[in-house]
């Protein structure tokens, strides 16, 4: 099968996450990805272990399905090739600090007077307006300048960044959904348009309840562990060799779970005949059904939680995750064929399309491994490449 962004071309100026994983997605759904990189360096993710036979794990995953060039878009001359190569893009994506593109006479206003079709992609911090532009953003600042973080962990710990770089990811997602929103609005008009990613907007787009329960309530949101603020029990329950997450998202799953417990007399009690009681003494109840799960092994909870159809699922440590058959049913762990680091198994494409392959076609490019294929491409000859590639501009 084709993929469903064959024919779309990006340029890909983008480093370490939060654009990589946009591209990544926009590759895997069948885009044509360049990915621009410093010469002689490359992007700093390919320093990021664990590594395998040298090369990055980190980046290989990130950068599957992409083609990968090296310029250097500090010299003028590594910005006249630039300026060549997004005459015939649909997508330039780009997270440089605020300004940065302008300075260097790369940003949109400068491109879009060579190819007004250009779709230009920006993932900053703190977006490309408002006092806090100007500020250089990570993952984890991101998460606690967003709020996440102070909501994020157990009441008597710190706040928390969560486990993964939820910051970068989440903004290279809503990148995702703005770039393709502005190439369906370029099929009707025939103008592309600047899409503007801030970090810290995407954190707070996903705060859920959080706000609401600040303006409603008037409450600041405090940390309650794998807990829900509105819904309990909704939590991690202790096993005896291990963790189960019990979801009881109504009140009729609440009385199955009382009566799976063989304590119906909660079902009335005082402090949890409601769910917004039982929300409200989550940590009295979470006492109470640790009491009760932490007798019991996942496997004997889970087979009487599912007889009983209360949802509940195993906590899966990443080595269950990478070999769980379900997973590998829905072709979520994939091999990759690295012309350096050989075989690598690295997570596949989550969108499953009826008539679209999600399938990861090639791995992560070698620093600069397609530069004359793409210059080339474009109408530069040997010669013009051979003297580049001497003045160090590729």
């Amino acid at each position: 099968m084709t993929k469903a962004l064959t024919g779309v071309r990006v340029l890909d100026v983008s480093r370490v996450l939060t654009g990589p994983y946009c591209s990544m997605v926009l590759a895997d759904l069948g885009a044509d990805v360049v990915k621009v990189e410093v010469p002689g360096r490359g992007d700093d993710a390919r320093l990021f272990g664990p590594f395998a036979n040298g090369e990055s794990g980190y980046f290989m995953t990130l950068n599957r399905n992409k083609r990968g060039i090296t310029l250097d878009l500090r010299k003028p001359e590594g910005q006249a090739v630039l300026r060549d190569l997004a005459k015939t893009a649909d997508v330039l994506l780009e997270n440089f600090a605020t300004g940065t593109m302008e300075e260097w006479g790369l940003g949109y206003n400068d491109l879009a007077l060579i190819n007004p079709r250009l779709v230009y992609a920006s993932i900053t911090g703190f977006g490309q307006f408002g006092p806090n532009s100007h500020r250089v953003a990570f993952d984890a600042i991101a998460q606690a300048m967003g709020g996440l973080m102070s909501i994020n962990g157990y009441p008597d710990g710190p706040p928390t960044r969560v486990g993964v770089s939820l910051g970068d990811i989440n903004a290279g997602n809503f990148m995702t959904t703005g770039i393709l929103a502005a190439l369906f609005q370029r099929e009707r008009s025939g103008q592309g348009q600047r899409v503007d990613i801030s970090m810290q907007d995407c954190i707070v787009a996903i705060l859920e309840n959080a706000v609401v329960r600040h303006t409603i309530d008037k409450e600041i949101p405090q940390r309650l562990g794998s807990g829900h603020a509105s819904v309990a029990p909704y939590n991690v329950f202790a096993a005896a060799d291990g963790y189960v997450f019990i979801a009881c998202a109504n009140e009729a799953t609440w009385q199955r779970l009382c009566v799976t417990m063989e304590q119906p007399e909660l079902i009335t009690d005082e402090r949890f005949d409601i769910n917004r009681k039982r929300a409200q003494n989550i940590f009295e109840l979470s006492a109470i059904i640790n009491a009760w799960s932490g007798r019991l092994t996942i496997e004997q909870l889970l087979g009487i939680l599912e007889k009983n159809s209360v949802p509940a699922a195993p906590v899966l440590t990443i080595d269950k995750v990478v070999n769980d058959p379900h997973i590998r049913a829905r072709n979520m762990m994939v091999e990759t064929d690295h012309p350096v680091a050989g075989k690598v198994v690295i997570p596949g494409n989550p969108i499953k399309m009826s008539a679209s392959a999600d399938s990861i076609d090639w791995p992560s490019p070698t620093l600069g491994q397609h530069t004359e294929e793409v210059l080339a491409g474009i109408g530069y000859s040997a010669q013009k490449i051979a003297a580049l590639r001497a003045a160090k501009i590729i």
